[in-house]
C-alpha cells in the first residue's frame, strides 16, 4: 500500500503526536511510506528518516500555536498527484493542513484521522473550526483515540463512535535501554540522595502539564523528600520563582536520553501532575510504569492518563489541581513501601500487556488490513 503520513512536525523535531507519526511510520514499513510535515527549521527541505522521504514545508507564521506555510497546499497537491496514496493517515490537531486536505475528499483513498486531542485552549480557533472537524469525522473511514476515555469526553467521537479504534500510544523499549551510562548515572543519582524519597517528572514547563501543583505539593512534604524536575519550557523562569527556598527541588534543566531513564530508574515515585486533557495520554507516564515505578496524578475528565495508570493498582489519582492531595498521596505511597512496590509491579505488567511498541504495531497493521 502507498501510505501518506501527515503530522505537524515529524522527528528530529521531539513532542509528543511527532513520536506517535514516526512510531505509526516505523510499524508499517511493509508498506510504501511517505510523511509530509511543517519544517520545524526554516524553509521547505526533503529528508530520509528511517528510510523514509520526509517533505518539510516552510512556515512563514503561526497563529495561536498553529503553523502556517504558504507553500504547504502545493506540496500536498504535488504528492496526492505524484504518489497517490492509497491511504492517508492524519494526525488530528493540525486544523490550517487539515483545510488543504479535505480538498481531496473525493479522491479514492482511505481516510485514518489519528484523533490525538480536541482544541481545548485555542477558544477562537476550536469554534472556527467547528464545521471542518465534522467533515474530517464525516470523510474519515477509520478514527482512531489514544485511549477509550478520549472516545468517551471528546467533543466529536462521541458522535462518530462507530469509526473510532483504540490504539493505545507506545513504549519503545529501544529508547529507554538502560545502558552502563545509564548505570552510573542512577548509582550516582541514588548516592547523592541517600536515605531520600526520590521523586521525579519531566515534560513541557507549560501550564497543562501542571508542574505549578507539584510545586505546591511540596510546601506540604518534608525534608525526607527530593523532588526533581526535568524539562525546560516557558514557564521555567517563572516555576522556579515559585520554588525559591525550596531546597527539596532541584531543576535538571533539558536532560537528554540517558539522563532521562536514569532519573525513571532511580526515582521511587514518579509524579505526572498534568490539568487537563491536552495531555490525552501520558507517554512518559507509561515510560516511566515501565520501569515499575508507582505514579501519583491528577484525575483529567477525558484524559487518558487515568486509563495509563489505574487509581489504586498502578498509583494513586487525586481531586484535579488539589497540591495538598496530591502531597497526601505521595506521603501514603512513602509511608508504605510495600503499596509501593506492589504498585509499582503492577504498572510494569501494565505497560507490557498493553503499552509497548509491539503492541502498537500490531494494532496499527490490523488497523490497516481491515479497511481493505
Amino acid at each position: 500500500m502507498k501510505i501518506l503520513h501527515i503530522s505537524k512536525y515529524y522527528f528530529p523535531f521531539v513532542g509528543g503526536v511527532e513520536q506517535v507519526a514516526r512510531d505509526c511510520v516505523n510499524a508499517l514499513k511493509g508498506h510504501d511510506n511517505k510523511v509530509i510535515c511543517f519544517n520545524h527549521e526554516k524553509g521547505d527541505d526533503t529528508d530520509i528518516v528511517d528510510g523514509v522521504e520526509v517533505i518539510r514545508s516552510g512556515c512563514q507564521a503561526k497563529l495561536s500555536s498553529q503553523p502556517i506555510a504558504l507553500g504547504f497546499g502545493r506540496a500536498l497537491k504535488k504528492i496526492m498527484n505524484e504518489f497517490q496514496p492509497e491511504i492517508v493517515i492524519f494526525h488530528y490537531p493540525n486544523p490550517f493542513v487539515a483545510h488543504s486536505l479535505l480538498k481531496f475528499s473525493s479522491r479514492n483513498f482511505k481516510l485514518i484521522l489519528y484523533w490525538h486531542l480536541d482544541i481545548v485552549k485555542q477558544k477562537f480557533l476550536k469554534k472556527f473550526f467547528h464545521g471542518q472537524n465534522k467533515r474530517l469525522c464525516d470523510r474519515a473511514d477509520r478514527i482512531v483515540a489514544t485511549s477509550p476515555n478520549y472516545i468517551e469526553y471528546s467533543e466529536y467521537l462521541p458522535l462518530y463512535r462507530e469509526k473510532c479504534t483504540v490504539i493505545p500510544n507506545c513504549v519503545n523499549t529501544d529508547r529507554i535501554f538502560v545502558n552502563e551510562n545509564v548505570k552510573k548515572h542512577e548509582e550516582q543519582i541514588r548516592s547523592e540522595n541517600e536515605g531520600k524519597i526520590i521523586l521525579f517528572a519531566v515534560g513541557r514547563h507549560v501550564p497543562y502539564k501542571g508542574m505549578e501543583y507539584l510545586i505546591r505539593a511540596s510546601a506540604y512534604l518534608d525534608d525526607r523528600f527530593r523532588i526533581f524536575i526535568g524539562g525546560t519550557g516557558p514557564l521555567t523562569e517563572s516555576l522556579k520563582k515559585l520554588a525559591e527556598g525550596d531546597g527539596k527541588i532541584k531543576f535538571t534543566g533539558k536532560i537528554s536520553d540517558d539522563e532521562l531513564v536514569a532519573y525513571m530508574a532511580a526515582c521511587d515515585i514518579y509524579c505526572f501532575p498534568s490539568i487537563t486533557k491536552n495531555e490525552a495520554f501520558g507517554v512518559s507516564l507509561a515510560e516511566a510504569m515501565y520501569f515499575g515505578k508507582p505514579a501519583v496524578t491528577f484525575t483529567i475528565e477525558g484524559s487518558g492518563v487515568n486509563y495509563v495508570s489505574l487509581n489504586g493498582i498502578t498509583g494513586l489519582e487525586v481531586e484535579n489541581g488539589n497540591s495538598e492531595k496530591y502531597a497526601e498521596a505521595i506521603r501514603l505511597l512513602a509511608d508504605n513501601e510495600e503499596m509501593r512496590l506492589n504498585y509499582g509491579r503492577a504498572a510494569k505488567i501494565r505497560v507490557e500487556h498493553n503499552f509497548l511498541l509491539e503492541n502498537f504495531r500490531e494494532n496499527i497493521n490490523n488497523l490497516i488490513d481491515k479497511l481493505f
